[in-house]
Formats: C-alpha cells, structure tokens, sequence
C-alpha cells in the first residue's frame, strides 16, 4: 500500500476540533492518523512531505464553479478548470450547469463525471439545473438526476422565478435531502444593469443593479423553504441586508446556508471607475458598506461558505465595451491569497474559521465525503505556506482564460501542495 508522511505542519481540522503542529500519516488514499503513538509499526513510507511552517487542512472544497464544458470550451474546459483548481489548492469543485446543453439530464450528468475521471485532477461533483434547459418553466428530472451523481441542483446564471416551480423544487429535493442552490435576483429590477445601483453608477452614468433586486429574492427563497422544510443555499451574497434576512430566518430555524465570494469582500463599486470590464460580475460589486457586511456574516457564521463563482471568459469577450462584455470573474487560483490577505491576516477570522468556510460546511452541505482529516477518511489534503507572498499573474494561470482583476496584486499565503486520494496532484515551484 502506497504510504506518504506530512511532517511537522500544523495540522487545522475543525471536523475534528484540532489546530496543533503534528505529522499527518496517509496510507493507499486514506488518512491513517494525525501523529503516530507507535502502537503500530508505521511501515514503510514512500513519500515523505516537510511541512514545517505550512498549514496542512483537509482539502478545500469549492461548491460555485463554472467549467463551461460542454458548449464553450474557448473560455474553459473541465480539465483546464480542474487544474486551476489544484493550483488554488482546491480538491473538490461543484460544477454549476449552465452549460451548453444544460446539466439537466442523466446523460448530461454521466458526460461531466466521465470528462472529470478522464482528467484525473481533482474531485468533480455535478449540480444538476432546478428546471429543463435552465428556463424556469418546467421541473427538471430531480429523481433521475440524483440517481446519476447530482449533489445539488441550481438554475444559476439565472433566477428560478416561478414561485409555484421553485416551491415545487424545494418539495422535491427535500424527499432527496438536496439543496437548492439559488441565484437571488429580481430580473425587471436588475434588467440591463452593469454594476451596483447608487452614487458610483450615477457618476458614471451607468444603469445600475440595486441592492433589492437581490434581496426582495433572497426573502422570498426564505419564506419558500420555511414553508415547505427545503434546503436553500444562497449563492453569491454581495449585499448586507441580504446577510440580515440570513442571519434572521437561520434565528428562525429556516434550513438556510449561504456563501459568500473573495471579491465581495475585498472590492467595492468604486473599481468601476476605470471601466474596466474584469470588475463587472452579478451580483455586482456593492458599496464599503455590504463589504462590511459580508465580513460580519463571514465572522459570526451567517454566511456559512468561501465560494469563488469561478467565471472564465476568452479575453475577446471581456476586451467589449463595458456594457457588452459578460458578467464574471476568474477565483479558483486567488482564493486563498485573498482570505489569507483579506480575512485571516485582518484577524477576521482564524485559520480554524477559514477551513470550516472552505472545506468541512461546503462538504456537509453538498452532503459529500470530504472535509475531514478522520481516520479513514478520503485523503483529500491541501498544504499552505501563511506567509508567502506573491504576485497575482494571470499568463502564469492554469486557467484558460485570464479575467482577473486581481493582476499585479501582492497577496500572502498560497497552496503549495495539493493532494487528492493520496497522490500530489499539484506542488508549487520554488
């Protein structure tokens, strides 16, 4: 059995309740220990990793991705993604499925698992689409999308915006113990918008996207799941009061969960200012206030989830005037700099916090094996050096594509290692 030792890192598992310097054992793809009492003989060890300084946490799980296979592989693919995804430290993705066709049927579904097996980078977990083809009209097969592997289901790019759908939606998946990943937006508030609705956008003379077009939808998503005993999960909250209507239903005892994205909590409206399309995104980037905010959320846990609404365009598409270009950014591979940098390093939040955020409440939400650093747990792992600081350079990305606002930035602590079922999939050079 193939065997691999991480020495002397420390160890945050908060699965576990541990934060403490150790050695963690690993042995043919599943954890074996954290230290070892000698009550049994280690062995042989094949593979032995000097952690010293690091951070050493079960893998990172990000539950808002978009890969874009099938149907516009000139902006991403499943093995391009995936591997941005190892570069970010990222064992596990959940795929969104608005993709072209939409993830809405067995086939569908059985297409990305076999893409992602074929790949042999990281983890990938379907959600499959709330309606057929995404258009909100008619139920998707939710028993036979379950059965073929989906996790999850969400109609994201887009609102589910029949009321009698969606709490017809809840109604089903709750029977699959499934939840609804939700795109919260109020389509004739928001419509023709390009960024946040306020003082910003009117001196720029651009038609803005208000703050309650999200959460007019966020609370009637609560109300839905309150009636109906469903599971809501809230993508993307970008503005306070969205984090208020959380906080409170969750008070209620509403099955609710939330995410939260690094650029809603790092950037505000005012990077608009040089129209530049690599800060247009929907949500929208709010005001100094809805920052704050989601870093309360963050802190207190009424936003339970790091997500990063991975986003990639062909660098054709974003070089439109600002009005044209679409909305969405590159995240997989700044995630942890931006936490670290943002969150951690602010003393937002501690390394504990950031963990459960962005590995074990994604992977019990998602309701998949990952999360842990148990014993006999999968051997999902992820190694981050705090303390190195580094340029963000999009031409050095595994990403496909490059629209990142985050160019030419400095941020501290990145993934030097990432490991899936046992094997390095990714180590960062010197």
């Amino acid at each position: 059995m193939a065997s691999m030792v991480i020495r002397g890192g420390r160890v945050v598992d908060p699965d576990q309740g541990i934060d403490r310097v150790d050695d963690l054992l690993i042995r043919d793809g599943l954890i074996m220990s954290i230290g070892h009492d000698g009550s049994q003989p280690l062995g042989k060890v094949d593979e032995t990793i000097d952690a010293h300084g690091f951070i050493v946490t079960p893998g990172l799980v990000d539950m808002h991705v978009h890969l874009r296979e099938p149907g516009r592989e000139e902006d991403e693919t499943i093995e391009t993604g995936t591997k941005a995804a190892l570069a970010g430290g990222f064992t596990s993705v959940a795929c969104i499925p608005n993709t072209e066709p939409a993830i809405d049927t067995q086939a569908n579904v059985e297409f990305i698992r076999q893409k992602a097996a074929r790949a042999d980078t990281c983890n990938v977990f379907v959600v499959a689409c709330v309606s057929h083809e995404r258009e909100g009209k008619e139920l998707a097969e939710i028993g036979q999308l379950v059965e073929a592997g989906a996790v999850a289901f969400s109609d994201d790019g887009s609102p589910v915006y029949d009321a009698e759908l969606m709490r017809r939606s809840f109604e089903y998946c709750r029977m699959f113990d499934k939840p609804i990943l939700a795109h919260e937006e109020v389509l004739e508030l928001s419509h023709g918008g390009v960024m946040n609705e306020g003082l910003v956008s009117m001196s720029l003379g651009l038609k803005g996207m208000p703050a309650a077009a999200e959460e007019v939808m966020i609370g009637r998503d609560i109300a839905l799941a309150d009636v109906t005993g469903g599971r809501l999960h809230v993508m993307h909250v970008s503005t306070a009061q969205g984090v208020s209507l959380i906080r409170e239903a969750k008070a209620r005892g509403v099955r609710v969960t939330a995410e939260a994205c690094p650029h809603h909590f790092t950037l505000t409206d005012e990077s608009l200012r040089g129209f530049d399309s690599n800060f247009k995104m929907s949500p929208p980037l709010r005001t100094a206030k809805d920052v704050e905010g989601i870093l309360a959320g963050l802190a207190d846990g009424a936003i339970d989830c790091i997500a990063t609404d991975h986003a990639p365009h062909a660098p054709e598409k974003k070089l439109l005037e600002l009005d044209r270009a679409p909305f969405g950014i590159l995240g997989l591979e700044t995630a942890v700099g931006l936490s670290v940098t943002r969150l951690i390093e602010s003393g937002r939040i501690d390394w504990s916090r950031f963990v459960e955020a962005i590995s074990l409440l994604p992977s019990r939400i998602l309701g998949i094996n990952r999360g842990t650093l148990r014993p006999g747990a999968i051997a999902d792992v992820t190694i981050i050096d705090p303390s190195r600081e580094w340029q963000v350079d999009v031409n050095s990305f595994s990403s496909k594509s490059v629209n990142s606002p985050f160019h030419g930035w400095t941020l501290r602590g990145r993934a030097v290692a990432t490991i899936v079922h046992g094997k390095v999939k990714y180590r960062l050079s010197s």
